[in-house]
């Protein structure tokens, strides 16, 4: 095959532009195929023409479910966690983004386990000397930079984890900064300096991010939710109907007077 030969999508198609070519394992993709996949999806060159067609079939069943998602819960301000708990539903939309942008939506009882994961890295900062020279601080002085994400494990036949950043500005904390104080103008002897491990505990910012970060995680393993006032008497059990998962929507929830879903109308009983 030439280099500069036409070659057409093998999803869709339609003609590819020069260099808009994605490799398949069996074939080539289009960048607007491309663009109609899952984010979280990380498997393109190992994937199969049909395994890609049945993934946009995917996409379109996914789009209907966005299309009713009712957030009642939005944690987070860049990258954004959205519960639905009506449909006992979440998505994840990543800054800039929104509902309308087809964000996979996933049931609570496909979340296998939730973590927050704090990575950090640390800059020294210099200072010159009287001949120009670029010298460390006495003590030195260092920048600890953190940023928090939220690590999702699904089970989900397209991806296995969601990983994104929760803080949309990363924290930072300096250490070995002088601290002022009256007594250090009586004697240099005096001068004090924070300290050179980085005080997490007493940083408004680092904490209000973990915070965050906890609630978004008990929020997915459903433990933020309150117990139930009391449990039923005996007796009572028997007139009691479980919530029911949807097999068509996903939607967790009590048959209406049908013994139909109220969200899609799918029989349940």
């Amino acid at each position: 095959m030439g280099l500069f030969e036409k070659k057409y999508c093998d999803v869709c198609g339609e003609k590819i532009r020069f260099l808009g070519s994605k490799k398949l394992e069996d074939g080539s993709l289009c960048k607007s195929c491309e663009g109609k996949l899952s984010p979280w999806f990380t498997d393109r060159r190992q994937s199969t023409v049909a395994g890609i067609r049945e993934q946009l079939r995917y996409r379109e069943q996914n789009r209907a479910r966005a299309d009713v998602f009712q957030a009642n819960r939005v944690l987070g301000e860049g990258n954004r966690l959205l519960i639905d708990d009506g449909r006992g539903w979440f998505t994840v939309c990543m800054s800039g983004h929104d509902l309308k942008d087809n964000p996979d939506v996933l049931s609570f009882n496909q979340v296998k386990d939730c973590q927050v994961q704090v990575e950090h890295s640390r800059t020294e900062e210099t200072t010159q000397d009287a001949d120009g020279k670029t010298v460390s601080y006495d003590p030195p002085r260092y920048t600890y930079s953190y940023r928090f994400h939220l690590v999702i494990q699904v089970d989900h036949p397209w991806f296995s984890e969601m990983k994104f950043q929760i803080n949309r500005n990363t924290v930072k904390i300096q250490t070995g900064l002088p601290i002022e104080s009256p007594v250090q103008f009586l004697s240099p002897l005096f001068k004090r300096y924070t300290p050179d491990v980085p005080d997490t505990d007493h940083s408004p910012e680092y904490q209000a991010v973990q915070a965050l970060g906890e609630d978004m995680r008990l929020a997915l393993l459903r433990q933020d939710r309150p117990a139930e006032a009391s449990a039923p008497q005996p007796g009572e059990a028997e007139n009691i109907i479980p919530r029911i998962a949807c097999p068509a929507c996903a939607a967790v929830s009590l048959p209406d007077e049908n013994g139909c879903c109220p969200y899609c109308g799918q029989r349940l009983l």
